[in-house]
């Protein structure tokens, strides 16, 4: 399992990186939250297909694609609660506020999409 979440932390960054680039990219054409969901849902689609190859060594199929959306809800959820407080009520630049806000849901993304990606029967026991 330390395979995998180093795995998972390595391409968490470069998801991290792809999200900004896009938000970037989107958010002179789209309010900022717009841009973010946006953003997120591209980011989303590169994230299935690495963490399916490298972290989980598993076949990236239909069923797990619909279903890793489901990993990332509580992501998607703190980040853009995050966004909001941070730009909204606390007056963060929109820039930066992503990155802030991804801090809080890295982990409970891991745990959420090991349970998606990995069939009962190919997760180890944690004692």
């Amino acid at each position: 399992m330390t395979r995998q979440m180093l795995t998972f932390a390595v391409i968490g960054v470069l998801n991290t990186g792809s999200y900004y680039v896009a938000y970037l990219l989107l958010l002179p054409r789209f309010p900022y939250l717009l841009a973010h969901i946006l953003a997120t849902a591209i980011s989303m689609t590169g994230s299935f297909f690495l963490n399916a190859r490298f972290t989980y060594r598993t076949r990236p199929t239909l069923r797990k694609f619909l279903l890793f959306p489901l990993t990332n809800a509580a992501n998607f959820l703190i980040t853009t609660a995050g966004v909001y407080v941070l730009v909204g009520l606390l007056d963060v630049s929109s820039r930066y506020a992503p990155l802030l806000a991804s801090l809080g849901a890295i982990p409970v993304t891991f745990v959420v999409s090991r349970r998606i990606m990995l069939p009962e029967a190919e997760r180890p026991r944690i004692a």
